[in-house]
């Protein structure tokens, strides 16, 4: 197959769940298949179309300056989104540029197919109807409940109001889509139900295995470990609610608990975190996240907010490192409570779960070990490709060729 592939980002430096979903997914589709992608090129990340190579063809970069969620545009793109009738998180990636590069692509070569990764690039794809749509999450679930997580009332209208534009946006883009891709069951399951959509299947979560081989005798690094992206809401909020709501409990009966916050862009709010406890650290991007796992006695899930499947939590397995999670930080995942991990949701209950795991080895183990068997016995990232592969082969031939 020929396959034309849209995202928003480049994959290096790879340091976000969906990044290394797309990059485990095509690194074999591009062994056996023929991959042109497009992104936005980020200036401050030039690793990114530099290694392109790895896991397509031929890359197309589109020059664009990314707005950070921190600067004072970002906040006139929150203002704007009171007016307008795409949600933020969508009408951010709008480019002119980028449809362009897409509508030229789509003249003058014959692809078999075209992969919308993430809706938020649909906008710039000229006709979505002839392309697979990607869906790493359903968004809509997302800002649902960050809209119910919303610390004061201003912030939970406003999210609400992203909640409702989202829906609209996400069922007429899943609607018009040639095909869907979900990444669980739930996921697929719940667009058939919120959507109205037939035309969806889903593909595993996977893991690289040999990649995250414990080493004999790892060096200890903390007790507790939470890794994901630290500017992403809602890590940013299940951070804070295990700080300053579980991580207290845990401290009734183990004063000297160490949390580390592992990954990429730490927030303000996840910063201020560690301010005045010096058992509490924020990492910031670290080059390599395994001795972080390795050094753990325990990996937490604490989200509250989220959708599609934690990568987190395979890796943690992979890792042979005891997780506790939340029940939506390990939905869509085929793991059960107290064979695979722990799955508490109150903050008493999270506090227990995370005592008793610390303090017995034993059981820390037993987890540890079933769970890595789960993952090395069924969830490759090469298996997940091949079904990923298996779909695209299955869904109509959306892209038309050139005149």
């Amino acid at each position: 197959m020929k396959l034309l592939w849209v995202k928003t980002d480049f994959l290096h430096p790879t340091d976000r769940g969906g990044q290394i979903r797309t990059l485990e997914t095509l690194r074999p589709l591009h062994k056996r298949h023929e991959v042109h992608y497009v992104a936005f090129a980020d200036p401050l990340r030039p690793e990114g179309p530099r290694r392109a190579g790895e896991y397509s063809t031929r890359a197309f970069p589109v020059e664009q300056a990314i707005v950070s969620k921190r600067s004072p545009r970002f906040a006139l793109q929150l203002a704007a989104g009171l007016l307008d009738s795409l949600p933020v998180a969508v009408r951010r990636w709008s480019s002119a540029a980028m449809r362009q590069t897409v509508a030229d692509l789509i003249a003058r070569e014959d692809y078999d197919c075209i992969v919308c990764d993430f809706p938020f690039p649909a906008p710039n794809i000229p006709d979505i109807s002839r392309s697979v749509l990607f869906q790493h999450n359903v968004e809509t679930t997302i800002w649902r409940r960050h809209a119910a997580a919303a610390p004061d009332p201003l912030r939970r209208v406003y999210l609400e109001l992203q909640a409702r534009r989202m829906f609209a946006f996400e069922k007429d883009l899943c609607r018009r889509a040639a095909y869907v891709i979900a990444v669980s069951a739930k996921d697929a399951d719940t667009m058939r139900q919120e959507f109205g959509i037939s035309h969806v299947d889903d593909v595993p979560t996977g893991v690289d295995i040999d990649f995250f081989a414990r080493p004999q005798d790892p060096a200890p690094q903390t007790d507790i470990v939470f890794l994901g992206s630290m500017d992403w809401m809602a890590n940013v909020d299940g951070a804070g609610w295990f700080t300053s709501e579980v991580l207290p409990l845990i401290r009734q009966q183990r004063p000297d608990c160490r949390l580390a916050l592992v990954g990429r862009d730490p927030s303000p709010a996840v910063q201020r975190l560690a301010q005045g406890d010096p058992l509490i650290t924020v990492t910031g991007t670290v080059p390599d996240v395994r001795p972080w796992l390795w050094g753990a006695s325990v990996s937490i899930v604490p989200l509250r907010v989220g959708g599609g499947t934690r990568l987190k939590i395979f890796e943690a397995m992979a890792a042979g490192t005891a997780t506790v999670s939340t029940a939506i930080g390990a939905e869509g995942l085929p793991v059960d409570h107290d064979r695979h991990l722990l799955i508490a949701d109150s903050a008493p209950a999270f506090a227990s779960a995370c005592i008793g795991l610390l303090n017995d080895e034993v059981r820390r183990q037993r987890l540890s070990s079933e769970a890595w068997r789960l993952v090395k016995n069924r969830y490759s990232w090469e298996s997940a490709a091949q079904r990923f592969e298996q779909l695209l082969e299955r869904a109509p031939r959306v892209a038309s060729p050139k005149p």
